[in-house]
């Protein structure tokens, strides 16, 4: 069973897993008992989301993945066998996830559900279903997230010792929206001539740059004597951008406060990020997904299959 959920997670069609398992079972394994092994995968899946939580970790990530799935609306149609049924419209829907991060650096999928929005009321919802588990608010001290709208109010009201800091990755991609271009060079450092397009990527590159390197200081210390050497550098250049970027960086920088050999997790949102860009590689050969739960499954198998992954990588490191 295991084998087949494998395939299932890496996006394979019904006759591709048909084929592929013939060389095993020496028949052509039916629909029906595809159904089945989908059906475990089910079970498995609503019995993790159901387990009460016998400890709550300091830090979260949390994010969202937007999803389409299919809802039946009052429509109808005829079908090629002339039978009337519903319509089905695919509708957007989001899917938000929390990552538990451990103190000695372990991390796992805590969370999921879908919701209408990402929003304030989506959020709470979520962080009570989590309380409902057994979460411990007052035991997680870090929410990390890509600032994403209505989750500071519901952390507010649901998780209110823990703090938010900002994604470095979202914050210099926002700062690019702001670049004006003012005051390009005409000329490299080897004194031939930039064009336009070339000085602009130069500068996208290098303001980039010196923004990631700030947080990847040692300590804060380091830190805020890099942004101070950023707003100094870029400040006649760039007013908008530098000003955008200033925004809030407390909240990008408070990830200091923690052990340093989990700032590499948890400076940003990108470990869980990597979840969902596999996770967005199988939806999309899918569509629009029939339901939610099938939803959820497949995302479910896609953690399955990262924590393997990640499991052989520490067996092979020992």
């Amino acid at each position: 069973m295991n084998f087949t959920l494998s395939l299932y997670v890496m996006g394979l069609s019904l006759r591709d897993w048909q084929e592929a398992l013939y060389p095993l079972l020496g028949s052509v394994l039916s629909v029906s008992a595809i159904n089945r092994i989908t059906i475990a995968a089910q079970t498995h899946m609503d019995s993790d989301r159901r387990a009460k939580l016998v400890e709550t970790p300091p830090i979260l990530i949390v994010d969202g993945v937007w999803v389409d799935i299919q809802d039946p609306s009052e429509a109808t149609k005829v079908d090629r066998a002339g039978h009337l049924r519903p319509l089905r419209q695919a509708q957007e829907r989001v899917l938000l996830t929390a990552l538990a991060v451990w103190p000695e650096g372990h991390h796992e999928v805590l969370h999921d559900e879908i919701a209408a929005q990402e929003e304030t009321q989506s959020w709470e919802t979520f962080f009570a279903h989590l309380r409902e588990r057994g979460l411990d608010p007052a035991a997680v001290k870090l929410v990390v997230s890509d600032g994403t709208l209505g989750l500071p109010a519901a952390m507010a009201q649901y998780l209110p010792q823990a703090q938010q800091p900002r994604c470095i990755t979202h914050k210099v991609r926002r700062l690019q929206e702001y670049l004006s271009y003012a005051q390009l060079p005409t000329e490299d450092e080897q004194g031939q001539a930039l064009k336009p397009a070339q000085a602009k990527k130069q500068r996208r590159y290098q303001i980039q740059s010196e923004a990631y390197d700030i947080d990847k200081a040692e300590d804060e210390a380091e830190a805020r004597r890099r942004l101070a050497a950023f707003v100094e550098t870029w400040q006649s250049m760039e007013p908008k951008a530098v000003r955008t970027f200033e925004r809030d960086i407390d909240l990008t920088l408070n990830f200091y406060q923690f052990e340093r050999h989990l700032h590499p997790h948890i400076r940003t949102s990108n470990r869980l990020e990597r979840l969902f860009e596999e996770f967005r590689r199988k939806s999309d050969e899918i569509g629009a997904f029939p339901n939610e739960r099938s939803c959820l499954t497949l995302f479910f198998l896609v953690v399955q299959r990262d924590q393997a992954k990640h499991d052989r990588s520490s067996m092979a490191k020992n």
